[in-house]
C-alpha cells in the first residue's frame, strides 16, 4: 500500500552553523528538520512531535550529548528513536564506545563527510518509513478483521433471525390451519349430519323448538373462524403501521358492562362468573371498537384459563387515567414468561396444554393499549392466577389518532 509518511529529523547542536550545514545536507522531500541549540531544547521538541532520526553533537554546555541520550533511552515515548552522535574531539578518546553505551546507533566525526551523512540518514529515514508502513498495514489488517468479525456476527444474527422467522411462519400456518379446522370440521359434521336425517325423513331434528340451538352452534363456529381472521388481518395491519385509532367519546363503565353481557353464555360454558366493579360512568376519548377488543381479549382469556374459577374485572379512575384490571384464578404465568406473552405468536407451555389459540390476542392488546399512549402489565405466579391492568389516559394521544381503523 502505497502512503505519504512524513519523517521527522532532530537536529541538536549548540552552534548556530553546525545545525544550517546539517540541515542543508539531509534535506530532501517527505523531511522536515527541527534544530535544536540545547539538550533543554532538545526534549521539548521530544515531547511534541515523532522522530524518525536524532543527530545529537556530544559536546554540548549544559547537558551533553550522552546525557541526552539516556534521558531519551529511559522514556517509553523516546526510546525507539535511532540516535547518531557527532563529535569533533579526536578518536582518541574513545567517544565513540561511550556513545553506543549510551545507546547511539552509530557515529559521526567532525568534519563531516557529506556522502557518509547522507547516506546514514536515508538508511534509517527508510526503515522509519517501512515501519510505519508495515503499522499502518498491520493496523488496516486489524481493522479489516475486526469488521469482517463484525460481518459474520451480523450475517449470524440475520441467519437466527431468519430461521426464527421461518419457524414463527412455519407455526403460524401450522396453528391457523389447527385452529380453523376445528370449527369447520364441526361445522362441515353437522352439515352431514342434517343432510343424513333429512334422507332418512327424520325431520324431528328439524322441529321448531330444536333450530335455535342448532342455529346457536352454528354461529359460536362461524364467530370462532371470524375471530382468528380479524386477529390476523390486525397483526398483517400492525406489520404495516396501518392499525390505526379514532378517538370518540366513551363511557368505559357501559363499555365493559356491554362486553361482560357479551360474554355471559362463554362463561357460563366455561363454568365460570364474571363479576365487573365500575363507576356508574367513566368517560374518554377512545377508540371504542378498539377497546372492546382490548376487555374481550382480557376476558376471553381469563375464561380460557381460569379454571371455572370466578373471573372479577375492575373499572376505576386514577387521576387523569383510567383503570381496568382483569383477575382470574387460574393456572398462572411463570416470571419468566410474563415479558414475552405480549409478543406474536408467544404462548407458555402451560397455556397450550388448557387452550388453544394463536398466541395473538395480548399482542393485539398491547398495540392498541399503546397506540392510547397506556399501558399494560401483568401481575401473575405459577397456580395463584393473574391479574392483567390497563391503563388508558383519559384522551388518547391526538398524534395515534388515524381517520379510520385501518380496514
Amino acid at each position: 500500500m502505497n502512503i505519504d509518511i512524513e519523517s521527522k529529523l532532530l537536529l541538536v547542536d549548540d552552534l548556530p552553523e553546525n545545525l544550517l550545514a546539517l540541515e542543508a545536507l539531509i534535506r530532501a522531500p517527505g523531511r522536515t528538520a527541527f534544530r535544536a541549540g540545547s539538550a533543554d531544547a532538545a526534549l521539548a521538541l521530544l515531547l511534541e512531535h515523532e522522530f524518525a532520526l536524532a543527530i545529537v553533537d556530544v559536546q554540548m554546555p549544559g547537558m551533553n550529548g550522552f546525557e541526552l541520550a539516556e534521558l531519551m533511552r529511559g522514556t517509553e515515548r523516546t526510546r525507539h528513536i535511532p540516535i547518531i552522535f557527532v563529535s569533533a574531539a579526536g578518536r582518541e578518546l574513545n567517544y565513540a564506545f561511550q556513545g553506543y553505551e549510551s545507546g547511539a546507533v552509530d557515529f559521526l566525526h567532525k568534519p563531516l563527510d557529506p556522502h557518509a551523512v547522507v547516506s546514514k540518514v536515508n538508511v534509517f529515514v527508510d526503515l522509519y518509513q517501512h515501519r510505519k508502513a508495515l503499522r499502518h498495514e498491520m493496523d488496516s489488517l486489524a481493522a479489516a478483521h475486526k469488521k469482517q468479525e463484525e460481518l459474520v456476527q451480523q450475517l449470524q444474527q440475520t441467519q437466527h433471525e431468519l430461521e426464527h422467522a421461518v419457524r414463527m411462519r412455519d407455526d403460524f400456518m401450522s396453528m391457523v390451519s389447527h385452529e380453523l379446522r376445528t370449527p369447520l370440521n364441526t361445522l362441515y359434521l353437522e352439515a352431514q349430519l342434517r343432510q343424513l336425517h333429512l334422507s332418512k325423513g327424520k325431520l324431528d331434528s328439524f322441529a321448531p323448538e330444536r333450530l335455535p340451538a342448532m342455529i346457536e352452534r352454528d354461529q359460536r363456529q362461524i364467530r370462532n373462524m371470524v375471530r382468528l381472521i380479524d386477529d390476523m388481518l390486525d397483526v398483517t395491519r400492525m406489520r404495516r403501521d396501518a392499525l390505526s385509532i379514532k378517538p370518540q367519546p366513551v363511557d368505559l363503565a357501559a363499555l365493559a358492562q356491554a362486553v361482560v353481557e357479551n360474554l355471559h353464555q362463554q362463561a357460563e360454558s366455561a363454568g365460570t362468573v364474571i363479576t365487573l366493579s365500575a363507576p356508574a360512568e367513566l368517560r374518554g376519548a377512545w377508540d371504542e371498537f378498539r377497546i372492546e377488543q382490548v376487555l374481550t381479549n382480557l376476558l376471553t382469556n381469563a375464561l380460557r384459563y381460569g379454571g371455572g374459577k370466578p373471573v372479577e374485572m375492575v373499572v376505576q379512575q386514577l387521576g387523569n387515567s383510567a383503570q381496568v384490571a382483569v383477575r382470574d384464578q387460574g393456572i398462572g404465568i411463570a416470571p419468566e414468561d410474563q415479558g414475552r406473552i405480549f409478543e406474536q405468536f408467544e404462548r407458555t407451555d402451560v397455556s397450550r396444554k388448557h387452550a388453544a389459540g394463536l398466541g395473538l390476542g395480548l399482542y393485539i392488546t398491547r398495540k392498541i393499549v399503546d397506540l392510547h399512549g397506556g399501558r399494560i402489565a401483568v401481575e401473575s405466579a405459577p397456580g395463584e392466577g393473574s391479574r392483567f391492568v390497563v391503563e388508558l389516559p383519559l384522551r388518547a394521544p391526538d398524534a395515534a389518532a388515524g381517520e379510520g381503523h385501518g380496514t
